[in-house]
C-alpha cells in the first residue's frame, strides 16, 4: 500500500487515528527486528538506521506527505519494546499501583507533559510542599518553580518563559508494529476514538479563558493529592476524563477507590502495519500480559515543517520548541514559537494539508464540545 484513501482520511478525522496495512515491507521489518535483537546491553537504538528506515524508506513517507505535508525525515526513533509481565505492585505516575489500574494498566494521557518518577511510598505534606518536592525531583534538582525545570522524561514544566504553556506539541504520531498485535493484551498502544476532539476543545476552552494551556491552566491541576501515593500526575483533567468516558457505551472500569477511567481501544496491528494518530489523541501504553514475545512498536513524533521551517525535528521529542533536555532555542525576531504552538493545539487540523477537504465536509456533522462548567 502506498497511498491513503478517502475512507482512511475520514477514519482519521472522526477517530483521530487510522491503521494503514502493509505499508512497511517485510524486509524493512526483518532488518529492524534483527537490529533490535543484536543490540548490546545498555545500547541505545534511538539513532539506528534500520529503525528510522521504517519511515524513511517505506510508504509511510509519501502517505504522510500526502495527508499531512512536508516533514523532517526522522533521524531518531522511540524504541517501544514492552516486555511480557503480569500485573505489578508498584506506583505509576498516576499515583495508583499498576496492578490496580484497569485496561491492562491504564495510563491514559495527553502528550507532551512534564513527568517525574512517582513516589513508591505515600508522600505526606501540604499540597504546596508536595508540589515543590515533586518538581525538585527532576534532573536539575531544586531550582524552584520555573520554565527551566524539566522532568525525568525531559519535558519542561512549562514550555515558555512566561509559564503559560505546559504542553509540548507536534503534528502526528507514526507507530510501526514489528510483531503481531492482533489479540488484545499483548502491550498495544491504546487510544480513545474521538478523544482528540475532546482534548482539542479543552485546550481551546483554556486558551479562551486566559491563554494558559495545559496543566496549571484553568481546570487542570498539575498533581492529584488524593490518590493512593499522595502525588499523582494529572495527565488529563477531570472534565476531559468525563467526556471521554461518555464516548463509550459500556460502563467504565474503576480503580479500588471507585474512580472511573475512560475505556481505551487497543490498536490492533500486524508486522508492517503503521498507525497514524493526530497529536491531540489521548493515548496509553498497555501491559503485555498475554504476549509470547516483547511488544515492539517503533514510534515517531512528526511535525509539519511549516510550523517552524528553520528547526529540525528528529522524530523523538514531544517538545521540539525546546531542546531535547529543555535547552532554550533561538528564534528570529517576530517568530514566537509559543504563539504558533498554542494555535496548533487549538486548531488541530491546520497542519494537515491533505485533510482540508475532509475537514470541510465532515466538521458540520459534528456536535459542539463545550466546557462551560469546568470547575
Amino acid at each position: 500500500m502506498n497511498t491513503i484513501t478517502n475512507e482512511h482520511r475520514r477514519t482519521l478525522f472522526h477517530d483521530g487515528y487510522v491503521v494503514l496495512k502493509n505499508v512497511v515491507s517485510q524486509s524493512l521489518v526483518d532488518s529492524a527486528r534483527a537490529r533490535i535483537k543484536s543490540a548490546k546491553k545498555g545500547e541505545s537504538l534511538a539513532e539506528a538506521v534500520a529503525l528510522t528506515d521504517l519511515v524513511n524508506r517505506s510508504s509511510v513517507t509519501p502517505i504522510l506527505q500526502e495527508v499531512m505535508g512536508q516533514f523532517d525525515p526522522p533521524s531518531h526513533c522511540h524504541v517501544g519494546v514492552t516486555k511480557q509481565s503480569l500485573p505489578r505492585d508498584f506506583y505509576t505516575p498516576l499515583g495508583y499501583k499498576e496492578k490496580d489500574l484497569p485496561y491492562f494498566g491504564h495510563g491514559m494521557h495527553a502528550e507532551g507533559l512534564f513527568t517525574v518518577a512517582p513516589p513508591q511510598e505515600r508522600i505526606e505534606g501540604t499540597p504546596d510542599e508536595i508540589y515543590s518536592r515533586m518538581i525538585a525531583s527532576g534532573p536539575r534538582g531544586d531550582i524552584g518553580r520555573s520554565a527551566d525545570v524539566i522532568g525525568s522524561n525531559t519535558d519542561p514544566l512549562f514550555q515558555d518563559p512566561e509559564m503559560t504553556l505546559s504542553v509540548g506539541s507536534f503534528t502526528a504520531f507514526v507507530i510501526v508494529a514489528l510483531n503481531d498485535q492482533t489479540l488484545e493484551g499483548v502491550g498495544q498502544t491504546a487510544v480513545v476514538p474521538g478523544g482528540h476532539r475532546v482534548l482539542e476543545a479543552f485546550y481551546r476552552w483554556q486558551y479562551e479563558n486566559g491563554g494558559r494551556i495545559g496543566p496549571e491552566g484553568p481546570g487542570w491541576p498539575r498533581f492529584n493529592y488524593n490518590v493512593p501515593n499522595g502525588a499523582g500526575h494529572v495527565y488529563l483533567p477531570d472534565a476531559v476524563q468525563k467526556k471521554l468516558i461518555a464516548l463509550d457505551s459500556k460502563a467504565p472500569e474503576t480503580t479500588p477507590d471507585g474512580i472511573a477511567w475512560p475505556r481505551p481501544k487497543q490498536i490492533l496491528m500486524e508486522p508492517g502495519d503503521a498507525a497514524i494518530t493526530i497529536f491531540q489523541m489521548p493515548h496509553t501504553g498497555t501491559r503485555n500480559e498475554y504476549g509470547t514475545e516483547s511488544r515492539k512498536n517503533m514510534i515517531f513524533r512528526i511535525r509539519n515543517k511549516k510550523r517552524q521551517p528553520g528547526k529540525i525535528v528528529t522524530g523523538v521529542s514531544d517538545h521540539p520548541d525546546r531542546g531535547m533536555m529543555g535547552e532554550w532555542l533561538s528564534y528570529e525576531e517576530g517568530n514566537n514559537p509559543w504563539v504558533r504552538s498554542k494555535k496548533a493545539l487549538v486548531n488541530m487540523w491546520n497542519e494537515w494539508d491533505g485533510m482540508q477537504d475532509i475537514v470541510d465536509q465532515e466538521t458540520p456533522k459534528l456536535p459542539e464540545i463545550t466546557f462551560d462548567t469546568v470547575p
